[in-house]
């Protein structure tokens, strides 16, 4: 069987990890179809047989935009939208040379972003995305459910969760709790992604608030599990702490993986993150031709 010799380069955002390929390059990757990105996904985001990682983002051409980014999460399933990702695309895309640009558009299924790279001897040490406007009428986020009423309750078996679902081009289901303890997340966060609330899945966001300009947050990501950092899912967190009366609009975000910067801004309604993003390793993964 023929083996296909991949570059790659994993990266990673406030220990939320990926592995990145581009098809902007000369790479067996530029003719290969669509369909065969969840598979790869999967493969490369195996722990014990892959590379491991959280899942596959590809960064393609873009017709309206400097660049495409997708993401597939590490079960093969395709996400709308990755803050931690795509600041890591910012640093990919300007250290390799794909452009000089330190203001870049990326296109993603949740939109265009705007990235502001902040650039020190010529090596991308944060960035700043725009991450946009939070999204609050349920049939968008997807929720069940109709209008701006985002905060309810849910039981999950034996016990009751009252929920503030946002919308970051993926959806949301922030829970504020004492602590955020691992039965909350291993157990309760699966049953809340696949609760019948939320007929795309939800990512789900355990949130303690430390005063009114910091929160701790773990997290449950549709499709990954729990993960060390969800961008999208820090500044729904923050959003949700605002408009529940318990933080101010800048707020810093502590994860497993580090920490963000999260401005829910008065004047835009725009929500802008800052962070870091880190090279990993790059090489070849070797994949058996299936095609």
């Amino acid at each position: 069987m023929e083996v296909i010799k991949l570059p790659f380069v994993k990266m990673q955002g406030a220990g939320n990890d990926y592995v990145y390929m581009d098809t902007i390059g000369n790479t067996p990757l530029k003719t290969f179809p669509e369909k065969f990105y969840p598979e790869l996904a999967r493969e490369v985001s195996e722990r014990h047989f892959g590379v491991g990682s959280d899942g596959l983002i590809l960064i393609l051409p873009s017709v309206g935009a400097d660049f495409y980014m997708r993401i597939f999460n590490a079960d093969g399933s395709e996400a709308q939208m990755c803050g931690n990702g795509i600041r890591c695309v910012g640093k990919y895309v300007y250290e390799k040379g794909l452009t000089s640009n330190r203001k870049l558009r990326i296109e993603t299924l949740g939109g265009i972003k705007e990235l502001f790279l902040h650039v020190i001897n010529n090596r991308v040490n944060s960035v700043t995305v725009d991450m946009g406007k939070p999204v609050f009428d349920q049939s968008e986020i997807p929720v069940a459910s109709h209008g701006e009423d985002i905060s309810e309750k849910i039981t999950i078996e034996d016990r009751e969760f009252r929920i503030t679902a946002i919308g970051m081009g993926n959806p949301h289901c922030v829970i504020f709790v004492d602590k955020a303890d691992d039965r909350l997340l291993h157990y309760y966060g699966p049953r809340i992604e696949h609760y019948k609330l939320f007929p795309e899945r939800t990512n789900v966001e355990f949130v303690e608030i430390i005063d009114s300009h910091k929160i701790r947050m773990r997290v449950w990501e549709r499709g990954s599990g729990e993960t060390l950092a969800c961008g999208t899912g820090a500044c729904a967190s923050v959003v949700a702490a605002f408009i529940n009366g318990l933080t101010e609009r800048e707020v810093e975000v502590d994860l497993s993986g580090g920490k963000l910067k999260v401005n829910y801004d008065k004047d835009s309604g725009h929500i802008f993150m800052t962070g870091g993003a880190e090279f990993i390793a790059e090489g070849y993964y070797y994949l058996k031709n299936k095609l």
